[in-house]
């Protein structure tokens, strides 16, 4: 229970709400034996009262005692039938407070799971997969909202009735009693050992149905490469190999599930047969009537199932208990980038100084002792290879990570002192790996937007040069691009990706390599409109393509993380060194194109 011990300030949180399920626990165990104590008076009752009325029956009483004698079954079968509706509300109280405790708990628990999530550095992200996060917060906040709720309920019903039951039971007779008990753990150690076992086969099962997801998934959204290589035959032998495993596996479940239920009948049916056999003795030794034999099958028969149910909890505790201790695990991971006191609004002055960084789960060194500055409105280019680490500062300006040695100054100050949400709010950032949510046009290009403003979007959709080509769908802004933006062009989605940073009129804007799927045609209509943009804004560019750099102020070229050479467009082409280069190919490879 160690691991579940996090849950105690959920449990305190909602403590009334436990209370009063306990308080229902107790008053509907109360309507449970109550009702065994009227079957056994009505029974003693009939016995005592048949003798009776033999011996009356032959006068003019007989007449009037029968009636009398019906109408106390009567009065004894209403007792009973109003403590079972009784019984019956308090179990809905029951239900209403300790269930719903549950649900509440597992919404706030995945709510505080989420947050942390979006609170961890990039670096996490690169370290764990995404079906492991996202079964962290549904499958094993699932399993612990199994303890929170039902295991605790059927404890308390199980731990109370115990307690209220077995001096009941003890009163009238400790032998009956004991006789009563003794298969009862063994049922109870008996499911235990079943459930692990179904736990252990359900386990096997879920990592199937995991690996099935996982290609199902992958199938459909590389459905396009699919069909190109013409892989589908193979595709659908994989899928029939997972499918196979997963109906083995359920099938070895299903022949051990088969054993719980003819397991738990065989163990009640001996419970109740030595509840009666040492019952029969008693009343031949005149010890104890037929009532209190039938009140004992009653009470043997209310502590199965709640027996029965302690194993099947135990079997939920390992199980939340696992699930915690994978929950606890990301929980107790802290993240390195922490928010800074400062949030006035930026002029947008960037600066290096002898930044280096080196990325913390690959080892990589990404840049070496950089340093540029770049004043409020100006822009810079930085131009290199893949792998030279352009894309690495876009990520520090961001502070996505922060730096291994030097220092990043925004206005002058270290953009570690800077809140990370006034920070964020003032960049529009435009990533290489352009990512569209599942939903609208319009919603995706203010997703970044507090408040929608239409002409906002509209005007940035212009500005990013795809306002004619959203207009051209049927649905226009209105339409759904599917997931990851897969209805839209590489160029269309990279243009959207725009539009939803400069909506939100950044201080800073960095597009990182935003070009790399358009024509040169769109590109060169792309750049003319960002030329209006980037007026007053500071503006990063990322690039690999000469032609992105020519709008900035200045340019630096990264080769293996440092800094080769710096200057103008023209100065830098006067210099004939690799910028030179680069152009010079990428000149050659543009008026080739059209042939």
């Amino acid at each position: 229970m160690k691991e579940l011990r996090y849950l105690n300030k959920y449990l305190l949180k909602y403590k009334k709400l436990l209370f009063w399920g306990l308080l229902w626990v107790l008053i509907s165990n109360a309507f449970q034996i109550l009702p065994a104590q009227m079957v056994r008076h009505a029974l003693d009752s009939v016995i005592s009262n048949i003798k009776l009325y033999q011996t009356l029956q032959e006068t003019d009483a007989a007449q009037s005692f029968l009636s009398i004698f019906d109408a106390g079954i009567l009065f004894f079968a209403g007792l009973i039938i109003l403590m079972a509706l009784l019984r019956g509300i308090f179990l809905y109280l029951v239900r209403q407070t300790l269930i719903v405790m549950s649900r509440l708990i597992e919404y706030d628990l995945k709510n505080e799971i989420f947050h942390h999530y979006q609170s961890l550095p990039l670096s996490f992200y690169r370290r764990n997969n995404t079906g492991d996060l996202m079964n962290r917060i549904s499958e094993d906040v699932g399993r612990v909202r199994m303890y929170i709720g039902p295991s605790i309920m059927y404890g308390l019903q199980l731990f109370t009735l115990f307690l209220m039951l077995i001096p009941v039971m003890y009163s009238v007779s400790p032998k009956l009693t004991l006789f009563s008990l003794l298969p009862l753990p063994i049922l109870s150690f008996s499911i235990y050992y079943v459930n692990n076992i179904i736990e252990h086969r359900s386990t096997q099962i879920q990592k199937s149905q995991s690996r099935l997801s996982t290609f199902v998934q992958e199938a459909f959204s590389g459905i396009r490469v699919l069909k190109s290589f013409n892989r589908e035959t193979e595709s659908i032998e994989r899928f029939s190999k997972e499918s196979n495993e997963y109906k083995r596996q359920s099938m070895k479940l299903t022949r051990v599930q088969s054993l719980f239920f003819p397991l738990v009948m065989a163990l009640i049916g001996i419970s109740t047969v030595l509840a009666v056999y040492a019952g029969s003795v008693e009343v031949i030794n005149g010890s104890l009537t037929f009532g209190n034999v039938a009140e004992f099958v009653i009470y043997v028969n209310l502590l199965t199932w709640p027996v029965t149910l302690l194993g099947w909890t135990s079997s939920q505790v390992q199980r939340a208990e696992t699930s915690q201790k994978r929950i606890n695990e990301f929980l107790k991971q802290k993240s390195d980038i922490l928010s800074g006191p400062l949030e006035h609004p930026l002029a947008g002055k960037v600066e290096f100084k002898d930044v280096s960084f080196t990325y913390p789960d690959t080892g990589i060194t990404a840049l070496k002792n950089v340093s540029f500055t770049v004043q409020p409105g100006e822009s810079l280019a930085i131009i290199g290879k893949t792998g030279s680490g352009k894309s690495t500062i876009a990520n520090l300006v961001a502070r996505l990570y922060d730096v291994s040695k030097g220092e990043i100054l925004m206005d002058g100050t270290d953009v570690r002192q800077f809140d990370l949400n006034a920070l964020r709010t003032q960049l529009g950032y435009v990533p290489q790996d352009v990512f569209l949510f599942s939903d609208t046009i319009y919603n995706n290009i203010a997703f970044g937007l507090s408040l929608p403003d239409k002409e906002k979007i509209y005007q940035a959709a212009q500005d990013a040069d795809v306002y004619d080509n959203i207009m051209a769908f049927q649905d226009q802004f209105e339409t759904r691009i599917g997931e990851r933006g897969i209805t839209l062009s590489g160029g269309q989605k990279q243009r959207v990706s725009i539009a939803r940073a400069i909506v939100r009129e950044p201080k800073i804007l960095m597009l990182d390599d935003v070009l790399s799927a358009v024509d040169t045609k769109t590109e060169n209509t792309i750049l003319s409109s960002l030329k209006k943009i980037m007026v007053g804004r500071t503006t990063i560019i990322i690039s690999h393509r000469v032609s992105s750099a020519k709008l900035a102020n200045k340019i630096i070229v990264l080769a293996d993380g440092e800094i080769i050479e710096a200057g103008t467009h023209e100065s830098l082409l006067s210099q004939k060194g690799s910028y030179y280069e680069l152009y010079e190919k990428q000149t050659q490879a543009d008026v080739a194109e059209p042939n």
